[in-house]
């Protein structure tokens, strides 16, 4: 009888419980502050400008500088991270499933990620053009600063703000703030499908720096369309449970261990890793270089932040 209970003991003993994945703690961490931290990037402006900023360029030089450092983040975290990590987890998951494919999956997934923001984002200039003028139609990434462009400035463009009022207004500003939502998700998941602390906290460093960027960029265009306040509020929360919503479902998915399950977060990650791109390639490095202002801190920084990312890389293996 007490060989029985012994055995009963040891039937529940701690070592039999399942662990709890890699970086789960990290990622529960992440929640609180991708919440909080573009939330109070965000709310920032509002204490700042009590009433709608004036003409001028909407973009500050230290908001631009941060930028160019994300991106540079931004650069290092899908040439190094990402994109290895991504490509060696579908070619883990094809494998366990015993498929043999003759056309470049991994690739177009790949592709889908980079297309499902872009044809977001084209889609929603589309709709604004139907109600603006076309030198009034802007880009919505990366940061939410929404640019008219025009002749005559340096480069062929001013940056000019557009007072909106009203219904009109309200919706577009809307449609702004769903189209970075729904990007923020996809952001979220690539932290959601990292394993392990240390590849958690690279993504997560990434997306800190964009979001807070982000946000604060969003609510100054907001102020700019002359929103009142608590609508302002209420875009501002909506970007920032985006980020933490793809955080808990990339982890729920990470959690699977089947190889189904393995492919699908390997199809998540390679569209996470898809955004990723098209936020680095045609959004952060040509806005930010192309404006004709602190040229060489603009590449300083694109370049610490790529050396940032490969110093940890580096130093973890």
């Amino acid at each position: 009888e007490m060989d029985t209970g012994t055995g009963a003991a040891l039937a529940w003993s701690p070592g039999a419980v399942s662990q709890p994945p890699p970086g789960l703690g990290v990622k529960l961490g992440s929640l609180v502050v991708l919440l909080l931290l573009p939330l109070a990037c965000g709310l920032a402006p509002l204490w700042c400008f009590r009433q709608p900023p004036g003409t001028g360029d909407p973009r500050s030089p230290v908001l631009s500088l941060v930028s160019c450092f994300s991106g540079g983040v931004f650069l290092g975290t899908f040439l190094l991270d990402l994109l290895p990590d991504y490509l060696s987890s579908i070619a883990a998951a094809l494998e366990g499933l015993r498929i043999t494919l003759q056309f470049p999956l991994p690739e177009f997934i790949l592709a889908m990620g980079f297309f499902l923001v872009l044809v977001l984002e084209q889609v929603t200039l589309a709709q604004r053009e139907l109600a603006e003028p076309p030198e009034e139609s802007r880009a919505l990434l990366p940061n939410g600063c929404i640019q008219a462009t025009a002749p005559g400035g340096p480069g062929g463009s001013v940056a000019s703000p557009v007072p909106v009022a009203g219904a009109p207004g309200a919706l577009r500003a809307g449609a702004l703030a769903l189209a970075l939502a729904l990007h923020a998700v996809l952001e979220g998941l690539a932290l959601g499908l990292r394993q392990g602390d240390a590849a958690t906290l690279r993504v997560l460093l990434a997306l800190l720096l964009h979001k807070g960027a982000v946000a604060f960029g969003l609510s100054l265009e907001l102020l700019r369309s002359r929103l009142r306040p608590p609508a302002v509020a209420s875009c501002l929360v909506l970007l920032a449970l985006m980020s933490p919503l793809g955080v808990g479902v990339g982890t729920v998915l990470a959690a699977g261990a089947g190889p189904r399950q393995h492919l699908c977060r390997a199809v998540l990650e390679g569209l996470a890793a898809g955004t990723f791109l098209f936020v680095t390639f045609l959004e952060i490095l040509p806005q930010e270089l192309g404006v004709p202002q602190n040229r060489i801190p603009k590449v300083i920084l694109i370049l610490a932040g790529f050396a940032l990312v490969s110093a940890i890389l580096f130093v973890k293996g």
